[in-house]
């Protein structure tokens, strides 16, 4: 199988992770990028916005430009991933489906692109064309979309990981910008409590001033006995997939979007009330069970290398192709 992966040629975590996660499945000599993104040749980002590179075969990506493909992949919902889309939408046989993955903050199918301002173009080509597939990010539990979209959350790439230190430093950690008003609900309620203050667990972050930044950022993270997890701009968060990834132990608010084969409370992580009553009472508990922590972590973390790494939502992508008989 062939895949022209049309995409955005700069930071996109879910393009980024279905394009390494396509690369272990079908051979990064079968995907044909457009345009061609040299972040998928060349790794000279730090983490996460290195997510994907050095992921391709160069050879191979300059080589098969002009050969036939099976599927096309809309692999980011930005203007930019449209325009280039649009400018090869005649071209593109009758027989050959198109995937869109929406992988924006927004609920409401390709709703970033409000905000973004390429909702024109958008409606235009699905008048003319609509999506054989939508991958949806935010696919709320409430929401009932129509049967050609399924769900299509983050996922991680065991890949990225750098030697994490064996030593935990932190009671509670929870850095992060008060993208949503739960945020600075949590930092205000852990003012003052556990070692919160002095691990950098406060409002008023900002992300370009980020002191733990790339690999340090992940090593740090692993490095918290209790690490915490709540909703940004979207339900959908890095830090989620992050902390399973590195093995760690993790309280959350319970995501309200579905997540094909979820994460189970008590068992993978432990989920604490919407209004955030228990929290305290949660991370007091926990840090005084080593054992109990150390369990349910290893838990979550072998269930996300079973169902939700890269390759794992690569396959649930061409699984949901060829089960509609697409290709």
């Amino acid at each position: 199988m062939k895949v022209l992966f049309i995409n955005r040629p700069k930071s996109d975590y879910v393009q980024n992770f279905t394009y390494t996660g396509l690369c272990k499945s079908i051979g990064a000599q079968n995907i044909i990028e457009l345009p061609w993104n040299n972040r998928y040749h060349f790794n000279f980002r730090p983490y996460p916005k290195n997510i994907g590179m050095g992921a391709g075969n160069l050879w191979a990506s300059i080589t098969n430009r002009n050969e036939k493909y099976d599927l096309v992949l809309i692999a980011s919902a930005h203007p930019e991933t449209l325009k280039t889309y649009d400018e090869v939408f005649d071209s593109i046989p009758k027989d050959v489906p198109v995937v869109f993955i929406d992988a924006g903050d927004w609920p409401e199918i390709a709703g970033d692109l409000d905000r973004l301002g390429g909702k024109e173009i958008y409606n235009r080509l699905v008048k003319k064309r609509p999506f054989d597939l939508i991958l949806k990010r935010e696919y709320l539990k409430s929401e009932n979309h129509p049967e050609n979209v399924v769900p299509f959350p983050m996922s991680f790439d065991m890949n990225v990981l750098p030697k994490l230190p064996k030593e935990e430093k932190y009671d509670v950690g929870f850095w992060a910008v008060e993208s949503h008003p739960i945020r600075s609900q949590v930092f205000k309620l852990l003012k003052g409590k556990f070692d919160c203050d002095e691990n950098g667990t406060h409002g008023s972050q900002i992300m370009s001033k980020y002191k733990r930044k790339g690999a340090f950022y992940l090593q740090e993270l692993s490095r918290c006995k209790v690490s915490l997890n709540f909703r940004g701009a979207g339900w959908d968060t890095l830090r989620y997939w992050e902390v399973f990834g590195l093995g760690g132990f993790m309280i959350s608010q319970e995501p309200q979007i579905h997540i094909p084969e979820p994460f189970l409370d008590q068992e993978h992580l432990i989920h604490c009330k919407d209004d955030l009553s228990d929290l305290v009472d949660l991370c007091e508990y926990y840090l005084k069970r080593p054992e109990l922590r150390k369990e349910i972590a290893l838990k979550g973390h072998e269930h996300l290398k079973k169902h939700h790494t890269d390759l794992a939502r690569a396959n649930q992508l061409l699984k949901e192709v060829k089960n509609r008989k697409l290709i």
